[in-house]
C-alpha cells in the first residue's frame, strides 16, 4: 500500500482545495520543490502532482514548478501528474521532462479515442483519474456531473490498457471526512487493474482499512490535506502499511 503525497499546484505554489473549489485554496508552501523533498525524506515512494490551473485552462500552466519538483526528486521515485493534459504532444513532453506517469481525467471521458491513442503510444505510463459523486463521474475540474457510472467507464478504460485508475470521491476531497471505502472497494472488484484511492484520507483508521482492502486491488492512496495539517503522520502511516503487508 503506497501513501502518495499530493502536491497541488496553483500559480506556482503548493495549495490544498476543499472539494475542488479554486476559491477555497490554502497555501502550504511557495516552494513546491522543497515540499517534494520533504515528503521523499519522510519515506514517500511516489508523488502525485496536480496542475490546478491546467485543469481549468485545458493545458499545463505550472510547468516551471513541475520541473523544479522533478529536479529536486531526480530519479529517486516515480512522479505522476494530472491537470489539463489533452494531447499526445503534451504527454510526450512531460514524460521527456522526467515524469513517470500522466493522469488523464476530463479528456478520458470526453474524448475516449484520445485515451486509447495515449495508451497505445505510451504503454505503462497512462493513469486515468475518475472523479465521482454518488457514483456519477464528474469532469471539468469537478464542475460538471455526467450521467456515466464509474464502474462502466473503468471497465472500458481497462480494455484500453491504462496502468491504473485513481478514484476520487469529490464529496470528501479536502474535507478530512474519511475515504469512501465501500465505493472504492466496489470499483476495485469490478476491474482487474490497480485502483488508487483518493479523497478524504484522514487518519490511521483510513490507512488500516485501505491495507485490509489491498487484496481487492486497492494498491495506494493519495494523501492530501491530512499530511499537511499533521492529522496523519506520513512516515508512521507508510511504515504501518509496509509492516501490514509483511505480515
Amino acid at each position: 500500500m503506497l501513501l502518495i503525497p499530493a502536491i497541488d499546484l496553483k500559480e506556482g505554489h503548493c495549495v490544498r482545495l476543499e472539494q475542488g473549489d479554486m476559491n477555497k485554496a490554502t497555501t502550504f508552501s511557495e516552494d513546491p520543490g522543497a515540499m517534494a523533498k520533504r515528503w521523499v525524506d519522510l519515506g514517500a515512494r511516489r508523488l502525485h502532482l496536480v496542475d490546478l490551473d491546467g485543469a481549468f485552462a485545458g493545458k499545463p500552466k505550472n510547468e516551471s514548478a513541475i520541473k523544479a519538483i522533478l529536479k529536486e526528486v531526480g530519479d529517486d521515485i516515480p512522479v505522476q501528474l494530472g491537470g489539463g493534459i489533452r494531447d499526445l504532444e503534451t504527454i510526450e513532453r512531460l514524460l521527456d521532462d522526467g515524469l513517470t506517469y500522466v493522469i488523464i481525467g476530463t479528456a478520458a471521458v470526453k474524448n475516449p479515442g484520445f485515451l486509447q491513442e495515449a495508451c497505445a503510444a505510451f504503454p505503462g505510463h497512462i493513469i486515468v483519474g475518475l472523479d465521482a459523486k454518488e457514483g456519477k463521474v464528474a469532469t471539468d475540474g469537478w464542475s460538471k456531473l455526467t450521467g456515466h457510472e464509474v464502474a462502466d467507464l473503468a471497465k472500458k478504460y481497462e480494455d484500453y490498457g491504462v496502468e491504473s485508475i485513481i478514484y476520487t470521491d469529490i464529496g470528501r476531497d479536502g474535507m478530512l471526512k474519511g475515504i469512501n471505502m465501500d465505493a472504492t472497494i466496489k470499483l476495485a472488484q469490478a476491474v482487474n487493474i490497480p485502483i488508487i484511492a483518493s479523497g478524504g484520507l484522514t487518519n490511521m483508521n483510513d490507512v488500516e482499512a485501505l491495507c485490509a482492502a489491498e487484496p481487492e486491488g486497492v494498491v495506494g492512496v493519495i494523501a492530501g490535506r491530512a499530511i499537511y495539517t499533521g492529522d496523519l503522520d506520513l512516515a508512521k502511516a507508510q511504515k504501518y502499511a509496509d509492516e501490514y503487508v509483511a505480515k
